[in-house]
């Protein structure tokens, strides 16, 4: 038994379900449209979060690798901007069903651009994990806001692909912090670009929204370093249970029966998949 894998598929179910309470605070903001004005609250909040305990365990920012830092600090950026479109105009587990086509997306691209060795057992899990997407979201057609989720899931699953670059003495803490501070000029740009007048009173939104996606990002980077993605990545399909779930309690959203049958269609092939990676060693 794999020991590093069941732990990197732990913590991104923990990830992705503590990331759809970020999501939820998101959703709150209802019609929100200045999306450039909440990433930039979610900027500044990380790095007063992070630059304490960066301090206080004496962690060293030296500037190596930033072009990937920097690469990845505006991916999120833009990610998290069309993010806030496509929450605060689709319902919730919609959208976030049209996020998870991020594993999908972070198989293939691993495989393109990485040489990442892809096993047919992935290649099952995901195949069937993102038709169980596509069974619950049961598209009729698509609209500016579901083509902004689904860019989303492309920026999640490149930003998850350069983690390998990153350099391997930048923590989880720092890296965080280096992700929202070279981000920050162009946050802050964008922010005066688009016009819209500034509301304090949404930095507890985007407080909140922050200290959950730091959780998010924190799991993807260990479980990303730790083991190749295609062995983890369809475990983040299961943050769309609480996604739903989520949905119904607080913003009245009823799934319907293909929720269940879509469901069923993504939890299962990963029960197969831990069950079939375990019995592998015992059989070489």
């Amino acid at each position: 038994m794999d020991k590093a894998l069941i732990a990197a598929v732990l913590w991104l179910v923990l990830g992705n379900n503590v990331a759809i309470l970020s999501d939820s605070l998101i959703k709150m903001l209802d019609s929100f449209d200045a999306p450039f004005q909440f990433v930039l609250l979610r900027q500044v909040s990380a790095i007063l979060i992070l630059l304490p305990f960066i301090k206080l365990r004496g962690e060293s920012l030296a500037p190596k690798g930033l072009r990937w830092h920097a690469a990845r600090a505006h991916i999120w950026l833009f990610g998290t901007a069309l993010m806030v479109l496509s929450l605060t105009t689709l319902p919730l587990a919609t959208a976030n069903a049209l996020f998870y086509a991020a594993p999908m997306l972070t198989v293939i691209i691993a495989r393109m651009a990485f040489k990442e060795r892809v096993t047919w057992h992935s290649t099952v899990t995901v195949g069937l994990g993102m038709l169980g997407v596509l069974v619950i979201v049961n598209p009729t057609e698509f609209n500016p806001f579901a083509v902004a989720a689904l860019l989303v899931a492309g920026s999640l699953a490149v930003n998850n692909l350069l983690i390998k670059k990153l350099p391997r003495e930048h923590g989880i803490l720092q890296t965080l912090f280096l992700t929202n501070l070279l981000g920050l000029p162009v946050g802050i740009a964008m922010a005066i670009w688009e016009g819209a007048v500034f509301e304090w009173q949404r930095m507890l939104f985007a407080t909140g929204s922050t200290l959950f996606i730091m959780i998010y990002a924190a799991t993807c980077i260990y479980a990303y370093r730790a083991v190749d993605s295609a062995k983890v990545t369809s475990a983040e399909y299961t943050g769309l249970i609480g996604a739903v779930a989520i949905g119904m309690v607080f913003f009245a959203e009823q799934p319907g029966l293909n929720f269940y049958i879509g469901s069923a269609m993504i939890v299962a092939p990963l029960i197969w998949q831990s069950w079939a990676l375990q019995k592998k060693p015992a059989t070489s």
